[in-house]
């Protein structure tokens, strides 16, 4: 294990030559976005507001909440895997060290929770081009938290596991709440033609 958490902190040492002046502040204010999800909550709320996105929206807002609850009241508080800026304070921080442990990433968690809601949607599906943009962000957000110095590649790695099956499992139940409430509703007579 020792030797793994070198070697992670070894990719994330040769992450910093990547930082620079103009790079520094756009990285951190797009991280920031999701310090308490705030990003994909804005994004299920947006998709609610529309009838033909509202079951992924709703999928969306499921799959961050169970996420949450799976990588920052479980996972987290059980590992309590110290930060790789707490490992190497040497390094610049570029945000503010985050409260918490670091196994896994709940930013990355909470990104492919989003992602993966929209990918696994059912009838109504949200459109195409919004599924790649919602993906290729939360790959970003992923790449963000270890350049950042926050989370070492293998938080980034299960945030995105435990974030797709939050996804899956959302998309599942908000379908089977809808076939249930279909069946429930009376059958309205059709008029003439």
């Amino acid at each position: 294990i020792e030797g793994r958490a070198v070697n992670e902190l070894a990719i994330l040492d040769a992450m910093q030559a990547w930082h620079n002046p103009m790079l520094d502040p756009i990285v951190a204010a797009f991280t920031s976005t999701s310090n308490h999800g705030e990003l994909w909550i804005l994004l299920g709320l947006a998709l609610l507001c529309f009838r033909r996105t509202r079951k992924a929206g709703a999928g969306v807002l499921v799959a961050v909440a169970l996420g949450a609850v799976v990588t920052n009241l479980t996972i987290k508080p059980l590992l309590m895997r110290p930060r790789p800026c707490d490992v190497n304070a040497a390094v610049a921080m570029i945000v503010p060290r985050p409260s918490g442990s670091s196994f896994p990433s709940g930013h990355t968690t909470a990104a492919f929770a989003a992602a993966a809601a929209l990918w696994f949607a059912r009838r109504p599906a949200a459109p195409a081009g919004l599924i790649a943009g919602v993906t290729v962000a939360a790959a970003l957000m992923g790449i963000s938290r270890m350049y950042c110095y926050v989370h070492y590649p293998t938080d980034v790695l299960a945030g995105i596991v435990v974030g797709t099956l939050a996804g899956l499992a959302a998309a599942q139940l908000i379908d089977w709440l809808e076939q249930r409430r279909r069946a429930k509703a009376p059958d309205i007579p059709r008029g003439p033609g």
